[in-house]
């Protein structure tokens, strides 16, 4: 169950965050199954709500296709936060690791009810940047890690 506690309803007071739930669809995932992939249309955001959901990152490594693990999302994180910010398209791909659940809410529904509920929305716009500036900051540790094995290896 998400609850206040959650990356997406922090900061709502029982009766807001409970009408934010009643727009969301449980989904339960088997264990593998891929929730959403790199490019596909966002029109839903998710929220873990037991088991385990990992990004990854489609790439090409040595001539074969590998999912690089980005990172995992765990009960009550925020998956797929790309159905709020244009252009609508997931910027990873997500799968089950095991089986898990999680709230699917369109963007549709998210929209009109931010627009009766602007403390709602802004509120919850806040938590969806605290989440994109976390993968921006790892995507950072990511590539200066990356840079560091270059410089290292053309001073060799």
């Amino acid at each position: 169950m998400i609850d206040g506690q959650s990356e997406l309803l922090r900061g709502l007071t029982p009766e807001e965050a409970e009408q934010v739930r009643g727009l969301a669809a449980r989904i339960t995932l088997t264990s593998g199954a891929e929730l959403f992939t790199l490019g596909t249309e966002a029109d839903r955001l998710y929220v873990v709500t037991r088991g385990r959901i990992k990004l990854t990152l489609p790439m090409q490594v040595r001539g074969l296709e590998r999912n690089i693990l980005v990172e995992e999302r765990t009960a009550g994180q925020i998956v797929g936060w790309s159905a709020l910010i244009p252009p609508y398209r997931f910027t990873l791909a997500a799968t089950a690791m095991v089986q898990s659940e999680v709230l699917a809410i369109s963007r549709d529904a998210l929209r009109e009810h931010f627009a009766a509920s602007p403390k709602v929305g802004y509120t919850i716009a806040m938590n969806l940047a605290a989440v994109v500036g976390e993968r921006l900051q790892l995507f950072q540790a990511m590539w200066l890690r990356e840079m560091e094995r270059m410089v290292e290896l053309r001073c060799a």
